[in-house]
């Protein structure tokens, strides 16, 4: 059916549908690992710290932690602390951009037919502000951001080029960009994306297609906060790896309360939300060891990780002198 629209689609170089025969991909991170993972809303040094001992509790091993509030929501003591951790650790530390929609004055985003404007930047100033918001992070060796919008992700890009923000930054796309198929997420890839988080809800055969079209890790929640679906895929995570390799798996936590923006007055609350999203990794690393054993996972630090590194001042001075 519908054999030349197909075959057109096809001769740009993507699927000519989803892929039902789910072909094994043959992509792999920079160190032939099929996947790694993550743990999510990993909110401030205390959550981090509370992440780290629940690994060594349920001898879980993960390879990154990302954060939800915000850069602009970290002090600079614990901006400073967050690297600190990771660069001791050998972890990937993605920090959310501040800036963003739902932090803003609109309205739109709580509307009915309003939600798809998500946490996109609004106007050029926004802009601006999430560019010193990295440059800021830049400064203390983050090197990943998780970004919401085209726009900011291309202007990263262009910021990375020119030598004015770090050229080993990785910018992950958060999953409330919302792209859902292979033309629009190798779109993001061409302007930037390092890492792509794809939406909560998608079939083994639509991962498999987006696999086909992009060279990009995907990042997949395997499960998905309840704001997001509330999914919880752990028996699927075997096929997930195998069809969509490199991933990044995502253990965040049904049935749980949104902290964002998080801080001091949440902090209990998030200290416990992120120990038991290890203990659900721990839950869904033991479905590979039963029955997907050979999948490869990477060491900690492996190549290809946004590891921060020492603190670096060059990234402070290219903030407007208003901004120090």
């Amino acid at each position: 059916m519908m054999k030349k629209t197909r075959d057109f689609i096809e001769k740009l170089g993507f699927p000519r549908d989803d892929c039902n025969e789910l072909p094994s991909s043959t992509k792999r991170f920079p160190d032939g690992a099929q996947y790694r993972v993550e743990i999510p809303s990993v909110e401030g040094p205390a959550s981090f710290e509370a992440v780290l001992e629940a690994c060594i509790e349920y001898d879980v091993s993960i390879h990154r932690i990302s954060q939800g509030s915000g850069i602009m929501l970290l002090t600079d003591d614990e901006l400073k602390q967050m690297a600190e951790i990771g660069r001791r650790e050998k972890l990937e530390v993605s920090l959310f951009v501040g800036p963003r929609g739902t932090w803003d004055i609109p309205s739109m985003q709580w509307a009915s037919a309003g939600k798809i404007a998500g946490l996109r930047v609004q106007g050029m100033d926004q802009l601006v502000y999430s560019i010193e918001d990295i440059k800021r992070a830049c400064r203390f060796g983050i090197r990943s951001i998780l970004v919401a919008d085209e726009g900011l992700l291309y202007l990263v890009n262009e910021f990375k080029n020119a030598g004015e923000l770090p050229e080993d930054l990785i910018v992950k796309v958060s999953v409330q960009m919302a792209h859902s198929n292979p033309v629009s997420i190798r779109l993001m890839e061409n302007i930037g994306a390092g890492t792509y988080n794809v939406p909560t809800d998608l079939t083994l055969a639509r991962l498999a297609a987006i696999r086909q079209a992009c060279d990009l890790p995907i990042d997949i929640y395997c499960e998905a906060p309840d704001d997001v679906g509330g999914f919880i895929r752990h028996y699927d995570i075997p096929e997930i790896i195998r069809v969509a390799a490199p991933v990044y798996i995502k253990f965040g936590l049904r049935n749980a309360p949104n902290i964002y923006p998080s801080g001091t007055h949440l902090e209990p609350t998030s200290i416990a939300l992120s120990k038991e999203r290890v203990r659900r990794a721990k839950l869904g690393l033991e479905v590979i060891k039963r029955y997907a054993p050979d999948l490869i996972t990477s060491e900690k630090g492996a190549k290809g990780l946004g590891v921060p590194v020492e603190e670096n001042l060059k990234w402070t001075e290219l903030l407007e002198p208003s901004s120090k």
